[in-house]
């Protein structure tokens, strides 16, 4: 019996996706690509966007088609908020909400014997326990591997459908979290990836200190570093994201001690208007989000930072988009992710008046994308000549393909064992998404 996973978003379904592979494998599935022909497709969906919504029908449509015979399960975000239109869906057979993903194996099992169709979702108050989903112990990557800390989201930005998705804040057992560290980097992994739906409330919901005393030394996600450094091997960490909504120049300086953590950051700003972020219900603006760069850049000037950037929120205007230019240029993100809002049903932002129109907000993400190229490009100029640590974990062509530890993609000339290595690098010039180097 063959099972395919298709996922879409983020880093935490990527997670997540992997821990099922691992169910259906033990329980004897074979997992195959997720374009090969196979008896079950589980497609772990994303509900950021109305785009987000739209690839996942049409993977659905596209699967069915390939093998009309084929068990169509969907789970994730998009199936949690809009269930009825999956089950609408005639391709699709089982739908599961972001609580049962730990169930799905059971739910195709049962599906295998009735033919009946299911749906299983639990309600927002339902999800306030972390789901336990075992340790897992490979990745189709074989140099960098994503742990999950956290899930749940509490902040409720006006423009978001996450929180509703994925319930109340719950923190993994950092005791697991430490044994699933342990166990990747003694099977070889070098790169820890720390992801959460908001890693930076992990430990920060009532009752965490009196669950797990010994962890509440360090607040919040500084306990797992600390003790992931503390692991024996030849690795390092990076952190998914860290939510300026949740941390601030403080909290982020603790974490500069730690010398395993890599000198990067995804640091979603959503806005350089502080106008724009009030109605976004994010509690900082420009300045407080430029104190965090501050203190990045003088760990290492060359610290990279990437950004999240929404353009034609309702009632931005043409200042409130040249704010969020301006921080593109004072902040110099290595990569800019320029998106157009997207108008979520059930959100406080899909009810505001002066909705942005489509046309206003097409030119304005051109402009945005033009000004994130231009801030990388001066980004990989002021990294050229600079020495850096890669991590080589494939082949692209004739070139071989790692991240430095500030996360710009290098293109060397080298050889297979340089392969799941750390190797230190000499950035040469820009070259398609990142740079050339020489070992």
């Amino acid at each position: 019996m063959k099972v395919a996973f298709h996922t879409l978003g983020c880093k935490v379904n990527q997670y997540e996706t992997e821990s099922m592979r691992q169910q259906f494998v033990k329980e004897g599935f074979e997992a195959v690509g997720e374009e090969d022909f196979a008896d079950v497709y589980i497609i772990n969906t994303c509900t950021v966007t109305n785009l987000a919504d739209r690839k996942s029908r049409q993977y659905i449509r596209r699967m069915k088609k390939g093998n009309p015979d084929a068990i169509i399960a969907v789970t994730g975000c998009y199936a949690q908020i809009k269930p009825e239109e999956i089950e609408a869906l005639p391709e699709v057979d089982i739908v599961a909400g972001t609580g049962e993903k730990n169930n799905l194996l059971g739910y195709v099992k049962e599906f295998m014997e009735k033919k009946a169709p299911q749906t299983h979702i639990k309600a927002y108050e339902e999800l306030c326990e972390y789901q336990d989903k075992g340790i897992i112990t490979s990745m189709e990557s074989r140099t960098r591997a994503y742990i999950k800390i956290q899930e749940g989201c509490d902040r409720f930005c006006s423009y978001c459908l996450i929180p509703f998705a994925r319930g109340k804040v719950r923190s993994r057992n950092p005791e697991e979290v430490i044994e699933e560290a342990r166990t990747l980097i003694e099977k070889g992994f070098k790169e820890i990836i720390l992801t959460g739906i908001n890693t930076a409330l992990y430990g920060t919901e009532e009752g965490f200190s009196e669950k797990y005393p010994r962890w509440a030394a360090e607040e919040g996600i500084e306990s797992i570093i600390k003790a992931i450094c503390q692991i024996e091997g030849n690795f390092r960490i990076r952190l998914s994201s860290l939510e300026p909504a949740v941390i601030n120049a403080e909290y982020v300086r603790r974490l500069m001690k730690y010398d395993k953590l890599c000198h990067h950051l995804h640091l979603s700003a959503q806005s350089g208007s502080d106008h724009v972020l009030k109605l976004m219900n994010r509690p900082y603006g420009q300045k407080e989000y430029l104190d965090i760069v501050e203190v990045l850049r003088e760990c290492d000037p060359l610290y990279g930072i990437t950004t999240d950037i929404i353009v034609g929120f309702p009632n931005e205007t043409e200042a409130d988009f040249e704010d969020s230019l301006e921080l593109v240029k004072k902040a110099g993100f290595c990569k800019v992710h320029a998106f157009r809002y997207s108008k979520r049903e059930g959100t406080a932002a899909a009810m505001m008046k002066e909705q942005v129109l489509s046309q206003v907000k097409n030119e304005r993400v051109t402009r945005l994308m033009e000004a994130g190229e231009k801030a990388s490009e001066e980004f990989f100029k002021k990294c050229s000549g600079s020495v850096r640590t890669v991590l080589f974990e494939e082949w692209e062509g004739d070139y071989l393909v790692g991240y430095t530890d500030n996360y710009i993609k290098v293109y060397v000339k080298g050889t297979d064992a340089d392969l799941n290595c750390f190797r230190e690098v000499k950035l040469l010039e820009k070259y398609k998404e990142g740079m050339k180097g020489e070992i």
